[in-house]
């Protein structure tokens, strides 16, 4: 047995190679699971003294996209994290919000069920009750072409993380349209852990525009702005722990900071910022605050 036999075997027995649930379709390791996806959140049951009842909604923008495929061809079954989604929309209900849920074309949204909370009632009702609408989303391509331009519906755009929120996302210039509006008709926009992979959207030019795909750094809307987020630094040390099945393919971190963002955490210590009427988490632990910070800014802004 060769060195890498025996490093592969340790690693094997110590819970630390990612699990394959399919042929070359994985999940992280036993270990990783353990350490980034307990069973419980730290969900708090806040209350509001004074819930919203106006008719104002969030907008929530989820992937539809599964797998990410890294650098080794090995595929990452992934998809929106279920406590970044359902622990903030714990929040908004509390807060009097409505939500509607979102994808590029109106598809399914896709969830890392390896990362549901199993003993976490809360979290399992709210999955339950937002379910019907988790399958049979509303489209933001028709948003954007049908309604978004006088639609006064919203208070704010609410991306979950996941690393599927680096999948079609980024990219979707529809997207990017939704974004740039949300901004000139001063929404709120939430975004958690890898969701603020998909502001990079706002720097495509429109889907009918003749301009490059990618606008100049200077027309990007968020630049200058501070966010919390999933860092760079982490997510390369993933596949060591087997979070991950390989290197992953790119990093937003990188593409958001060369576009003038300041990502200012350097780990995931359950972090939240607020920068003008952008406000980030750094990863699951920050999901219940960032859901209090989220729905207490939209609050004081409304009511």
């Amino acid at each position: 047995m060769n060195i890498q036999q025996l490093l592969d075997k340790a690693k094997d027995t110590l819970g630390l190679e990612p699990q394959e649930t399919a042929a070359g379709i994985y999940i992280p390791s036993t270990s990783s699971l353990k350490l980034a996806a307990p069973n419980k959140t730290n969900y708090d049951n806040t209350e509001y003294d004074t819930p919203y009842t106006g008719n104002k909604k969030i907008l929530m923008v989820c992937t539809e996209q599964q797998y990410m495929t890294m650098e080794n061809g090995n595929k990452f079954d992934t998809g929106n994290h279920p406590v970044e989604m359902m622990v903030p929309l714990l929040h908004f209900k509390k807060a009097g919000f409505e939500v509607d849920v979102f994808t590029p074309t109106g598809d399914p949204v896709k969830v890392e069920q390896w990362a549901m909370p199993e003993d976490d009632e809360d979290v399992k009702a709210i999955y339950n009750e937002y379910k019907s609408k988790l399958e049979n989303p509303n489209s933001i391509a028709g948003f954007v072409a049908n309604d978004m331009t006088d639609s006064d519906d919203y208070a704010a755009i609410f991306i979950p993380g996941g690393h599927g929120a680096m999948l079609g996302l980024p990219e979707d210039k529809n997207l990017g349209e939704l974004l740039r509006w949300a901004v000139d008709k001063e929404l709120f926009t939430l975004a958690i852990c890898h969701g603020p992979a998909a502001l990079l959207a706002a720097n495509l030019a429109s889907a009918d525009s003749s301009e490059p795909q990618d606008k100049s750094d200077s027309d990007f809307i968020f630049k200058g702005y501070e966010i919390v987020a999933f860092p760079t630094g982490m997510d390369k040390q993933m596949p060591k722990i087997g979070y991950l099945p390989g290197t992953m393919p790119w990093y937003f971190g990188e593409k958001l900071e060369s576009l003038g963002v300041t990502i200012s955490n350097k780990l995931t210590t359950g972090q939240t910022h607020q920068d003008r009427k952008l406000i980030s988490g750094d990863g699951p632990l920050a999901a219940n605050d960032f859901g209090k910070l989220s729905a207490k800014a939209l609050l004081e802004a409304l009511n």
